[in-house]
């Protein structure tokens, strides 16, 4: 999984460590027993870190020095913080599969679950993904549960889906709750609404989550200029109220915010190949190996355009299949680590699945993101969210 590989002999050690780079890398330090447990870290300055560890130690020193029972270095040079957690995850998830995530302290992000195998479905906040190919649908990752639940109480303020946990069993003699009482719920708890108008309201809630709340934008919109069409002022000033509600309700929904099966992305990240930068896809949440593309001189870029060397580089990038939702979790958490960070490097751009059903990129962007972060600067101003 490494690329790179020095035997250590300590009488050698000056010409070892001149021989390892100062820069960026993911390594591990094993000992001449190939079942002896490796020591496996990232750092900032590889040259350094392997001094501090293998270097003679110093007398009533308490710092770790591993210097008479390593043989061998391994390691990777990274480009990015981003590509070495990622790098790290998978080193570690294969050395130690059983304490991996203990070592990484994982934590998985929080997600609006829209449980549809439930006869009377509804939604609710959680970190775990069931299996993989049931009928729910999640939404996220979101910056915390907080986060999470804010948006999804305020948002459902919109519609009269059911927000208690329980499975109904419809009676006509139920009270109902609160919900009910103030007309903010369908009821289907004691049959206020037929099964057919619960599941119309339930579409609309998917369709809401799924196009970033734009389909009620239009709704409203639509709505309100059809009143004022009409000459029924009052009650396209209601409508226009709703929609200024709902504006900063929106305003809390981060452009990383997805369907899980269509979060589908191209993460652009500065690499430790000279001339290139690091193209890493996201689909479905799961994140592949790092391409490192070339960037060629100006006058080699005449014979093929930018825009189609990207689309090739990106078909070239095996999709990672789903071997559990465990995996597709802990891809997620590293994800949602670097994305929500407050400064974070590098550019990520999202496919749109409401203009293509296969979710088409914005390379041209992408182009741009590619220069950006090859000249190192920052990234492209904020645009205003229009779909998921």
């Amino acid at each position: 999984m490494l690329s790179e590989r020095l035997e250590f002999i300590a009488e050698r050690d000056a010409e070892i460590f001149a021989s390892a780079p100062a820069a960026p890398a993911v390594f591990l330090l094993q000992g001449e027993d190939a079942h002896s447990e490796p020591y496996i870290s990232k750092t900032a300055n590889l040259r350094r870190r392997l001094q501090r560890l293998l270097g003679p130690p110093t007398e009533r020193s308490k710092k770790l020095n591993l210097r008479d029972r390593i043989h061998w270095i391994e390691y990777t040079p990274v480009g990015s913080d981003f590509e070495s957690g990622f790098l790290l995850y998978k080193l570690l998830r294969s050395v130690f599969p059983k304490s991996y995530a203990a070592r990484l302290r994982l934590r998985f992000a929080p997600f609006l679950k829209l449980h549809l195998e439930n006869e009377y479905p509804r939604a609710s906040i959680t970190t775990r993904l069931g299996r993989l190919n049931g009928r729910s649908f999640y939404y996220g990752p979101f910056p915390s549960r907080t986060a999470a639940e804010k948006f999804a109480n305020d948002s459902l303020d919109f519609f009269k889906m059911r927000r208690c946990v329980d499975d109904l069993r419809p009676d006509p003699a139920f009270p109902g709750c609160i919900y009910s009482e103030m007309k903010m719920c369908l009821a289907p708890c004691f049959k206020g609404c037929t099964d057919g108008e619960y599941a119309a309201e339930v579409g609309r809630v998917q369709t809401y989550f799924e196009s970033g709340g734009q389909s009620l934008v239009r709704q409203i919109a639509v709505e309100r200029e059809k009143a004022s069409s009409q000459l029924e002022f009052e009650n396209a000033a209601a409508q226009h109220a709703r929609l200024e509600k709902l504006k900063p309700v929106l305003s809390q929904l981060p452009e990383m915010v997805h369907r899980l099966d269509q979060l589908s992305a191209v993460i652009i990240q500065p690499s430790a190949a000279p001339e290139s930068v690091n193209l890493f896809r996201v689909d479905g949440g799961l994140i592949s190996s790092p391409l490192a593309f070339a960037i060629p001189p100006p006058k080699h870029t005449r014979s093929q355009s930018m825009e189609s060397r990207i689309q090739e580089a990106l078909a070239a990038i095996p999709t990672v299949a789903p071997r559990s939702a465990l995996e597709t979790m802990e891809h997620l958490a590293l994800l949602r680590r670097w994305y929500y960070r407050g400064s974070r490097k590098g550019e990520i751009f999202f496919a749109d699945f409401l203009g293509n059903e296969k979710g088409a990129l914005p390379v041209r962007r992408i182009v741009r993101g590619v220069a950006r972060v090859y000249r190192g600067e920052g990234p492209e101003p904020a645009v205003e969210r229009s779909a998921m």
